[in-house]
């Protein structure tokens, strides 16, 4: 019995490598062509990479001594000078004394506030108030942060080491965000760091894009992805890059349609962006380019080939 179903097992296995053969055999290559005009235009060569919206210098202002806060004098958002008061704070003896002396009356108070004057904050940098991290009342010690200033918001970019080295400093840039996919910003690299980090078993260099305005819904912490300009040209001729063909002697060339008539031209490329190709020689603007496809069909006799392990179709009666 066992050796009944090796055989018809192996008999089954042949008439399936014939009928896949057949198959094989029977495909039939298709052409199909499509005919473009040579037009010119812009073509961009960009490097894509996500990146994070962060202060570039994020200073935390913490109080010399703990105490109370008493006032607050900027919001989040505001910009500020450096040398400016941005809070003022009692320290614990003074809030101690002030609240002894309100317990007297309004007049001893003002007394001692004269006399007890408060501290205040000042910010050591221009920049901008991106964290209020307290409010007048609020008691703090020396390790609260009260106010987080930032000097300017850039995208920390992270890019594949396979591209790092297509990056340099004053490329171009065009930053979206995800919270504003309409909004495009420009930019530039302003700084490529020197030491890699490993993402997700990935090896990255981190660079910092620096935009060239910073508009008001621009936030802290914002996910967005950046086009670093590696190269651009406009007011070129350019061809899909599947229309080029690589002959055999090295040369790359396109076939034209010449007074009906299909002829190859040598050409020279420039840049390409994966879907157009630049044609820095070669070519003349308003010549028809043809493009060629292949398909596979199969012929009538395979279609009717029929799965002799498979039911035949209704209708149908295998012989």
């Amino acid at each position: 019995m066992k050796k009944n179903k090796i055989v018809l097992i192996s008999i089954a296995f042949c008439i399936l490598i014939l009928i896949v053969f057949s198959i094989c055999r029977s495909k039939k290559p298709k052409e199909s062509i499509t005919i473009i005009e040579v037009k010119k235009g812009d073509i961009k060569l960009s490097i894509n990479a996500s990146g994070t919206v962060l202060p570039q210098n994020r200073l935390s202002i913490k109080p010399p001594l703990s105490g109370r806060i008493e006032k607050i004098l900027v919001r989040e958002g505001d910009y500020v000078k450096k040398g400016q008061i941005l809070a003022y704070m009692s320290s614990s003896d003074r809030a101690a004394i002030l609240d002894a002396a309100r317990a007297q009356g309004e007049k001893n108070l003002k007394e001692w506030e004269e006399i007890y004057k408060p501290i205040p904050i000042i910010a050591p940098i221009d920049g901008q108030v991106i964290v209020r991290g307290v409010e007048p009342g609020q008691t703090v010690t020396q390790s609260d942060a009260i106010i987080v200033l930032s000097d300017r918001l850039i995208i920390k970019v992270q890019v594949d080491e396979t591209d790092i080295g297509k990056v340099a400093k004053g490329q171009k840039a065009i930053i979206t965000l995800d919270a504003y996919p309409d909004n495009k910003m420009q930019g530039l690299v302003d700084h490529i760091y020197y030491e890699s980090k490993t993402i997700n078993n990935v090896t990255i260099y981190e660079v910092d894009v620096l935009p060239d305005k910073v508009p008001d819904f621009l936030r802290s912490g914002m996910s967005a992805n950046v086009d670093i300009i590696q190269a651009q040209k406009q007011d070129v001729l350019l061809v899909p890059t599947n229309a080029v063909k690589k002959g055999p002697n090295g040369k790359n060339f396109v076939v034209v349609l010449n007074n009906n008539k299909r002829d190859r031209k040598i050409v020279e490329m420039g840049l390409s962006d994966g879907e157009n190709t630049e044609i820095v020689n070669g070519l003349n603007e308003g010549e028809k380019v043809i493009i060629l496809k292949q398909s596979f069909s199969f012929s009538k006799k395979m279609e009717e080939t029929t799965n002799p392990f498979m039911p035949p179709r209704p209708g149908r009666i295998r012989k």
